[in-house]
């Protein structure tokens, strides 16, 4: 069953962090005017055509990638997120932007529990899956929200990525849903990556942020996460792993790949997972 208490946790959480993230970025909606785009090649491809389609985008957080999607994508999209902070700037972002797209606040379970809308492709990314306090309703959920025939694709931080701490130690679990709770909540991983983030030149916003809010997490490995799918009815039709990671820099030492890319530290093995990517689809 879904943890709706430890999921309220981190809804406060993340409104605090998600007010420190965008205090760095200045006029986002002037850089999507201008043609910005936050999405990596990764997603781009595994997305594919997706043109007049409709698209639900899983916790979208503040929307970037959203109106990216729709944007340069040419999707109808509609963007879910738990967060009250990050839905609010979304749909700003989407007024101020020009760019048309649907933002619902809701925790996804709430949302899969009520939807009756059928997507052609549902889309999830970067750092999701460790919200996730029950992958099984998650993978029912994602099935009764695709059209027959549709494709689910999520790109995420690799599980033994998750493994380490910032001084590469192993500290942490690789699966089993395994439960960390940490005082400090969601962090400023905007300032935290600096200028690999989606926009360059940040601005300094925000200094020394401490989130007064916890937050906690869960692990699961990249077996649990595909057998939810395939036991959900989805039949996977891609998977791989990359040894670098996508914006994402949370230990100092990683060596700059650019493009917004890092990988793992020199002094280590240069085939550490630290990303994959999985397409789903729903059997027709």
């Amino acid at each position: 069953m879904p943890n709706r208490e430890h999921h309220e946790i981190n809804r406060q959480s993340w409104n605090e962090g998600t007010k420190a993230h965008n205090s760095h970025k200045g006029d986002q909606a002037a850089f999507f005017r201008a043609g910005g785009n936050t999405l990596f090649p990764e997603e781009t491809e595994l997305l594919g055509a997706v043109a007049g389609q409709t698209l639900l985008h899983l916790q979208c957080n503040c929307g970037q990638d959203s109106l990216s999607i729709a944007k340069h994508l040419a999707a109808a999209v509609t963007g879910v997120d738990i967060s009250d902070e990050a839905v609010r700037f979304a749909r700003q972002l989407s007024a101020d932007s020009g760019i048309p797209a649907e933002f619902l606040r809701a925790d996804i379970y709430d949302f899969f529990l009520r939807n009756d809308e059928r997507f052609h492709t549902v889309f999830s990314s970067y750092g999701v899956l460790c919200w996730l306090s029950d992958l099984e309703a998650w993978g029912r959920g994602i099935a009764s929200s695709l059209l027959p025939g549709g494709r689910f694709v999520l790109v995420d931080f690799h599980p033994a990525f998750a493994m380490f701490d910032e001084a590469w130690q192993l500290r942490h679990a690789y699966m089993g849903g395994e439960l960390y709770e940490f005082d400090a909540g969601v962090g400023d991983y905007v300032a935290l990556t600096g200028t690999a983030a989606e926009i360059d030149d940040l601005l300094p916003g925000i200094v020394d942020f401490h989130n007064p809010y916890p937050g906690v997490e869960y692990q699961w490995g990249i077996a649990e996460v595909q057998m939810a799918l395939l036991r959900a009815g989805l039949s996977l039709s891609h998977f791989a792993e990359y040894n670098y990671c996508n914006g994402f820099k949370p230990m100092p030492d990683m060596r700059d790949l650019g493009g917004r890319r890092y990988g793992a530290a020199a002094h280590l093995p240069r085939n550490i997972p630290l990303m994959f990517s999985l397409v789903a689809e729903l059997r027709s």
